[in-house]
């Protein structure tokens, strides 16, 4: 068994200072949308990405999952404009990130009982709202909700961080499909959007690095 333990130590200050500075950003974040500050929304969204991209980086994280929250940063910063060629730009961004996310997950078995849940999920979910959705945004927002929920099932393959990461994923993407089909929202729904979007994102980064680590522990 290899005695080399330095691909698998943390870089200790920089990744709690990146982490800390993410969480920062996230309590801004989500304190300007209670609060109904528009301009701390606007400011710290665009920070978060970058900084969890970051600490994923000096964990020596797998180029996939860098690419995929620099991907989610490119989506986010679209999505800030109301705009309807931005929110396809960016869901595009997100569609990309899912991607990356696919192809670290690789082959790893999952549970068929779970896809099957999953699937009837996805249809469900894209049937009943299809007829609300503007005409031109049905094919986009069905073709992505079959990559975002690729992404949530695949990501329990690595475990129980990654799965959750991967099921609130899907749970925020549906909360703004819901939003554009003009379905009756909670109150503060951007509140929402972003809580279960951060944790998502930091969920499956979590997930991702510690099955790395894993395997890496396993390797002789």
């Amino acid at each position: 068994m290899s005695t080399d333990t330095t691909a698998v130590r943390p870089l200790a200050l920089p990744s709690r200072a990146l982490l800390a500075a993410f969480g920062l950003a996230a309590a801004v974040d989500l304190g300007s949308l209670l609060a109904g500050a528009e301009l701390g929304h606007q400011l710290a969204k665009p920070l978060l990405m970058p900084l969890l991209a970051a600490y994923a980086v000096t964990r020596g994280a797998p180029k996939p999952l860098s690419a995929a929250l620099l991907l989610g940063w490119g989506g986010d910063v679209f999505l800030l404009s109301d705009a309807d060629w931005a929110f396809l730009v960016g869901m595009g961004c997100f569609a990309a990130g899912h991607v990356c996310y696919l192809l670290h997950f690789g082959r790893r078995r999952t549970s068929p009982l779970l896809g099957a849940g999953y699937a009837a999920a996805l249809l469900t979910t894209v049937v009943l709202l299809w007829p609300d959705l503007p005409a031109e945004l049905r094919i986009p927002v069905a073709g992505y909700s079959l990559l975002l929920t690729a992404t949530a099932y695949r990501a329990s393959a690595l475990g129980l961080l990654a799965g959750l990461g991967g099921a609130l994923f899907l749970l925020s993407d549906t909360l703004i499909a819901t939003g554009i089909a003009e379905w009756p929202q909670l109150p503060t729904p951007d509140f929402w959007v972003m809580l279960t979007y951060i944790a998502a994102q930091y969920l499956l980064t979590r997930g991702v690095l510690a099955a790395m680590y894993g395997e890496r522990r396993t390797t002789v």
